[in-house]
């Protein structure tokens, strides 16, 4: 029988049935309301999502399959990779998860980005030591944060009619401007990362990846993690 992943983020669930085509995504208000797999030999999450959601989460599968779901968490080493941090605990599990898969691509020196809520920048180094990270606002939080007072103005982002010009009204200069600081990233890392391939997942990480030449977009990369880090 097959296993149940889910990606908990901060504000979307993600989830895909190992060994089939069913898979799902949805907001963590609308857990009861989803199309499950009605059988399921497993339940792996990898979760960020704070301890309401992943109580409502062990409750949705002890409920639904009779089933203790299986949590991933950050470890110090695992599957090549090692940690920076002296307390792995403060990193996010996706973050972890991430780099693991990206380990397992690539095993040599190369680069995660997650383009979510947040947007994060991993560098591992030949060795698959973590060689540490960057974490900023995401760009519809920049968005919503710059936005919160002026409610008229709507930004909208996607690969096709990307423009990064300076906007010549103000609903255009915002979308510009977002764009802009996510394109001077993307040059920025493309320096940084020469020669070492550039592995990208998140909701606005299709976007990010057209930015870079040769990038490597892996919308399941934080999903793939998961059997490396609690085993098939």
């Amino acid at each position: 029988m097959n296993v149940l992943d889910l990606d908990a983020g901060n504000t979307f669930i993600k989830w895909r049935l190992t060994g089939t085509d069913l898979r799902g995504r949805l907001r963590h208000t609308e857990l009861a309301n989803s199309e499950w797999p009605e059988r399921v030999a497993r339940v792996r999450i990898a979760s960020v999502a704070g301890s309401e959601v992943n109580q409502a989460l062990c409750d949705l599968v002890a409920q639904r399959w009779r089933q203790s779901p299986e949590f991933a968490t950050t470890q110090s080493a695992a599957c090549g990779v090692r940690n920076s941090y002296d307390d792995p605990s403060r990193m996010g599990v996706d973050r972890w998860l991430a780099m693991l898969s990206a380990w397992h691509r690539a095993q040599q020196a190369c680069w995660v980005v997650d383009c979510g809520s947040a947007i994060t920048v991993e560098q591992l180094n030949h060795d698959g030591q973590h060689g540490g990270g960057y974490i900023m606002p995401g760009i519809q939080l920049m968005a919503r944060n710059l936005l919160s007072n002026t409610a008229e103005i709507i930004v909208d982002h996607s690969v096709d009619g990307f423009d990064a010009t300076p906007g010549v009204n103000t609903s255009e200069a915002v979308q510009h401007g977002l764009n802009f600081m996510l394109e001077a990233l993307a040059e920025k890392l493309m320096r940084n990362a020469t020669g070492q391939p550039v592995y990208v997942t998140g909701g606005d990480g299709e976007l990010f990846c057209s930015l870079i030449e040769g990038a490597i977009w892996c919308p399941d990369l934080v999903l793939d993690g998961l059997p490396l880090a609690l085993g098939e």
